[in-house]
């Protein structure tokens, strides 16, 4: 760090998918002074629907912009209560934000959905990363690719997804032309907001984040960068137009500084260093103190699993991966992501749609502790957490939820906690499918929160991963890794690992595996794998005619041991 007499300070800013808040970090400890949300006030919790397809989500870019604007500026209105704080030393500003979610833009980089000729076009609005209308689409990227003996699938895991930039921008080719006419360029949500708020909004020449581009965009150096124009046309013609040349970079980059317009709005002064922009999980990643051989788990309503290696590492290409991208977390280092398109959706599906009425609004709470009284194995039930399709390791949109066991006694809080477990199950195939291809998972980082307020979940994942669930320091893992970003591409810190050391941290509470426990979840995985493959790959060819049986015996053996029974 720099030497002076004052403090310094950085802010992060957190573009979540129901709302961006920012966060005022003091560089020097990790310290969190000062914070604000602003929720999006459009469409529903901030997402545009068409209930007519359920597969829609998209937003509005202005919701950003205000977002930009009042969040950071009542976070240095709050910052100024306290003491030791001054608003002319923060030092940079970093932002992270969902992915892919990609803004159509004029040549000037303005999104189409603020101007009022598209503001009622849905189309013209941001693909929220959790829209999946482009499923066939992301299924001919994948079989063109294939079909032509191309690379560009190696490093996301060898199947394209409809949560992607490509598939979304040939649907909108597709089935809303005239918005595609008016588009100049695509610009993911984590290059727009470092755009606009530096004022380098043009599309030939705003940086563009290598998280973005090499997870999402199949770029990577191997092969120049995006794919080619002449694949892209291949698939649709004039699918090239959309391609960008500035080469990708990472987040200790700088995208610009804050314009005086937009620091004026703000509080803040003009000129502030403001970091290239990444995903929100990855800058999570960051902010949870990931490092070599640390996964850290950001568990939300999906979730993202995210890994830095060394760059000196030989790595392959592993088979389900989201992607395996250099510099991608941190900079000198590979980026390894994975996930789960649903988690903590899944439990609000559930509480929200099927729980009985008796459980009033406190649902959550009286289902969470119905069921951490349960032993694992004693509901009889087994269920694949594939409510809104698999990412990793089948990247499939079309797979859906699944629960096998129940019965005319099966209870609300049984069917809860199964849910709970599948999840967990679909993490330990992650850290499966990693240690498959030689990457190590030393230790587990989990954030956000689910980590922060569920005990039950955590312990299900310590025995489920036959592993300790550690859990970050910081509640705002995402905003804290976007302020390390901004403190380091302000060359307050010389690397990002010198600004983890003094700004990140886990808490004392550690969830340690329950040998019990784990040898039942090790049967019950069994189970869960057999239908992970046979309900979500070709391959399968074995037989599930045990499966209801094995339930019940594992059932019926748990119950009889159990002193409570």
């Amino acid at each position: 760090m720099t030497e002076s007499s004052d403090k310094q300070f950085s802010i992060g800013v957190d573009y979540g998918t129901n709302s961006v808040r920012a966060l005022v970090v003091d560089i020097g400890t990790g310290a969190e002074i000062a914070t604000a949300v602003f929720d999006y006030p459009s469409g529903e919790a901030g997402i545009l629907l068409d209930p007519k397809d359920p597969n829609l989500a998209r937003q509005n870019p202005a919701d950003y912009i205000e977002g930009f604007y009042q969040s950071v500026a009542s976070a240095v209105s709050e910052a100024a209560k306290v003491d030791g704080f001054s608003a002319d030393q923060v030092v940079g500003i970093g932002v992270d934000t969902t992915g892919s979610t990609p803004i159509p833009v004029n040549r000037e980089g303005m999104a189409l959905g603020t101007l009022p000729e598209f503001k009622d076009t849905l189309a013209a609005h941001a693909w929220l990363w959790k829209d999946h209308t482009s499923h066939a689409e992301a299924q001919e990227i994948t079989r063109a690719a294939s079909e032509q003996g191309l690379p560009y699938l190696a490093k996301c895991g060898g199947t394209y997804s409809s949560e992607w930039y490509w598939s979304k921008i040939l649907h909108c080719m597709r089935n809303a032309p005239d918005v595609a006419n008016a588009t100049y360029s695509w610009v993911e949500l984590a290059d727009f907001v470092p755009a606009f708020v530096t004022g380098s909004t043009d599309p030939d020449s705003l940086a563009r984040s290598i998280c973005a581009a090499g997870h999402k965009a199949m770029y990577h150096t191997d092969w120049g960068g995006l794919p080619s124009a002449e694949f892209l046309d291949s698939i649709e013609p004039g699918l090239s137009r959309f391609r960008y040349t500035t080469p990708a970079v990472a987040s200790d980059h700088q995208a610009g500084k804050l314009s005086a317009e937009v620091a004026e709005k703000v509080g803040l002064k003009a000129g502030i260093p403001v970091a290239v922009g990444a995903f929100d999980a990855h800058m999570g990643a960051v902010g949870a103190g990931c490092g070599k051989g640390t996964l850290v788990k950001i568990m939300g309503t999906s979730t993202c699993d995210c890994m830095p290696a060394p760059l000196a590492d030989e790595l392959p290409d592993v088979p389900g991966l989201c992607g395996i991208v250099p510099e991608s977390i941190m900079p000198g280092m590979y980026g390894l992501e994975a996930g789960q398109s649903a988690v903590g959706d899944i439990f609000n599906w559930f509480v929200k749609q099927l729980t009985p009425a008796k459980y009033g609004s406190d649902a959550h709470i009286k289902l969470t502790e119905e069921a951490d009284r349960l032993k694992p194995g004693e509901s009889g039930l087994v269920a694949l957490d594939w409510n809104n399709g698999n990412r990793t390791v089948l990247v499939d949109p079309l797979l859906t939820g699944l629960i096998v066991g129940q019965n005319l006694h099966t209870t609300a809080a049984e069917v809860y906690r199964a849910l709970v477990e599948a999840t967990a199950f679909g993490a330990l195939t992650i850290i499966n499918r990693m240690e498959e291809y030689g990457v190590h998972v030393e230790e587990v980082i989990n954030c956000g929160g689910i980590a922060e307020k569920n005990p039950m979940v955590m312990q299900i994942y310590a025995d489920v991963c036959n592993r300790p669930m550690k859990i970050s320091r910081s509640a705002q893992t995402c905003a804290l890794g976007a302020a390390i970003f901004g403190a380091v591409a302000a060359q307050a810190y010389p690397s990002v690992e010198a600004a983890q050391a003094n700004m990140t941290g886990v808490k004392e509470t550690i969830y340690q595996p329950i040998d019990e426990n784990v040898a039942v979840y090790q049967e019950l995985y069994k189970i869960y794998s057999n239908l992970h493959d046979a309900f979500g790959t070709e391959a399968y060819s074995g037989s599930l005619s045990h499966i209801m049986k094995d339930l019940i015996a594992i059932r019926h053996r748990v119950r009889k041991e159990s002193p409570d029974a």
